[in-house]
């Protein structure tokens, strides 16, 4: 008769990773089939939100306003988890066996609830929906969203507070950006003081939905916490003096930061009766959609840089001890590995290439081609490729700027866009302090090799195209899964994520074209110097 340890591993578990993006609300079911590692994507679902929701009035996730506005009714979330739990129910995914669900949310939304909520939360009636028992619930009946740009005035009166830039920077790992949590609470408490001090708890997007699942207020977990300026980077735990500089009686408002790879709560009796969850099943402090990503894609160790080539080109990579971008234009936020990780974003990503491929009435095959045919370095024609403002490095108006070549050149214009891209990752990555062993790519542009080649050349380390999932609610499943089957010995992200992760094709660099590119990035380095100084 076998052991109980050996039925136990033997046996088929099941773990909910829940995604809340900007448009779309994503569900992913993981199966285990024994050991840890022996698992399968047993569903994926998701809901998008302007297509099943148009009473919300949204555009691409987003309420239309006013210029640097961005905002999204929390409402609209809390309906789309209702429907996505009832889709997987009619559907015949055993919920009942679900032994843990992680969820992931888009970074910096907040969500602000008065003092009736958690009360509510807690004598939920399953047999109505849950949409229409919090209709009252919000002291702010709309969420700003990590678009929204209207706190410019705000960031610089909590960094003068705070002793300046650099000094927010060493203290929550970023500098004020108008997107962060924190700057969007004091607009808050500036432009509605009434309903602020109404307010008796703030959320993020990645703590209101486990909220909702749990029956109480869950806490904010050290990976979106990074996010807000409100959280001391080093201790994990929020800053008293970010706090007082930005809002009164803002600690009252917080829960204390809870570490990711925890259990919060068990899943509140709203959600056994309606859905069948089982009542044993666990809910986890939720965390932000790249915090999530990060596990999603096993990138949780040390030496592997991940690259998103998306509508932003986004750079991430795990690190083991804090250190923060000397330029402040980089983060350091929270790992739910209890480590940290290391992000950062470039606006002109798409933007840029599509910008130029459209100029020039290209498809992306004929644009794969004119890089094949120049060389590495492009003979020194250097593009700076500025077609909106930056972020890496801050550029705060547009400005393409062309070096020895015109706009009308189509072969140099071409390859420059993307050696431009690559030497600004390479260059402004440099103070991660290690360089990587390998690159995993993923995103639309990662689809093509000569990009990636190019990659694969500039830092002189192999590329490899990535295809997974939804790498923000996978990430968000194999917590919940990790989170139970670490009690039963050190099963590691990256062994969780191992099945889930597949590698079309591996490029490695032309050592030739690496020399190259070394003088190449230089020339770059000091173009970009020379431009950042002529703006003043």
């Amino acid at each position: 008769m076998r052991d109980f340890a050996t039925l136990v591993r033997t046996m088929k578990h099941y773990y909910l990773g829940l995604d809340c993006s900007t448009q779309s609300f994503t569900a992913i079911v993981l199966e285990q089939d024994g050991e840890p590692a022996s698992t399968r994507i047993l569903v994926e679902k998701s809901i998008h939100f302007d297509t099943t929701y148009p009473e919300f009035g949204t555009r691409n996730g987003v309420l239309p306003a006013g210029s640097g506005v961005a905002h999204t009714p929390p409402q609209l979330w809390v309906r789309a988890l209702e429907d996505i739990l009832d889709a997987l129910k009619k559907e015949g995914i055993p919920l009942q066996n679900i032994e843990a669900i992680g969820v992931s949310g888009q970074q910096h939304g907040s969500v602000y609830l008065n003092a009736s909520a958690e009360k509510k939360l807690a004598s939920l009636d399953f047999t109505q929906g849950l949409a229409e028992q919090l209709e009252n619930v919000y002291s702010r009946k709309t969420s700003p969203i990590w678009m929204d740009a209207t706190t410019s005035e705000e960031c610089r009166e909590i960094a003068a507070s705070l002793g300046g830039d650099d000094a927010v920077c060493a203290l929550t790992g970023s500098r004020c950006f108008e997107r962060f949590t924190g700057p969007q609470i004091r607009r808050f408490f500036k432009t509605e003081p009434k309903n602020y001090a109404e307010t008796a708890h703030i959320c993020l997007v990645s703590s209101f939905i486990p909220s909702l699942l749990a029956g109480k207020i869950i806490s904010i977990d050290p990976g979106d916490g990074a996010g807000m300026n409100l959280m001391n980077i080093s201790t994990r735990a929020w800053s008293l003096e970010a706090l007082n500089a930005t809002a009164p009686d803002l600690a009252t408002k917080l829960l204390p930061v809870q570490e990711s790879d925890s259990i919060a709560a068990g899943i509140s009796a709203y959600f056994t009766a309606r859905f069948g969850f089982s009542p044993s099943c666990k809910i986890l402090p939720g965390t932000g959609d790249n915090p999530a990503s990060l596990v999603g894609l096993g990138l949780v160790s040390s030496g592997v840089i991940g690259v998103s080539l998306g509508t932003s080109d986004t750079l991430f990579t795990y690190m083991s001890s804090v250190h923060t971008d000397p330029g402040g234009a980089s983060h350091v936020f929270g790992s739910p590995t209890g480590a940290y990780m290391a992000i950062s974003v470039y606006k002109n990503g798409s933007l840029a290439r599509e910008a130029v491929r459209t100029k020039h009435g290209l498809t992306w095959e004929s644009f794969s081609n004119l890089l094949g045919r120049t060389p590495p370095g492009n003979q020194g024609r250097v593009m700076l490729p500025y077609f909106d403002t930056e972020i890496i490095p801050r550029i705060g108006k547009p400005g393409v700027q062309r070096y020895g070549f015109s706009d009308q050149d189509v072969e140099a214009e071409v390859r420059a866009v993307i050696e431009a891209q690559m030497a600004s990752m390479f260059l402004h990555s440099a103070w991660m302090g290690e360089k990587p062993s390998r690159i995993q790519a993923t995103g639309g542009a990662s689809n093509n090799r000569e990009i990636l080649q190019i990659m694969a050349n500039v830092f002189g380390v192999p590329v490899m195209r990535q295809e997974t999932s939804n790498s923000a609610a996978l990430g968000a499943a194999i917590r919940a899964q990790h989170v139970v089957v670490k009690k039963d010995g050190e099963v590691s992200f990256e062994i969780l994520a191992r099945p889930h992760l597949r590698t079309p094709f591996t490029l490695n660099p032309d050592l030739e074209a690496h020399h190259s590119y070394q003088k190449f990035v230089l020339a770059y380095r000091k173009y970009e110097e020379d431009y950042i100084r002529d703006l003043g």
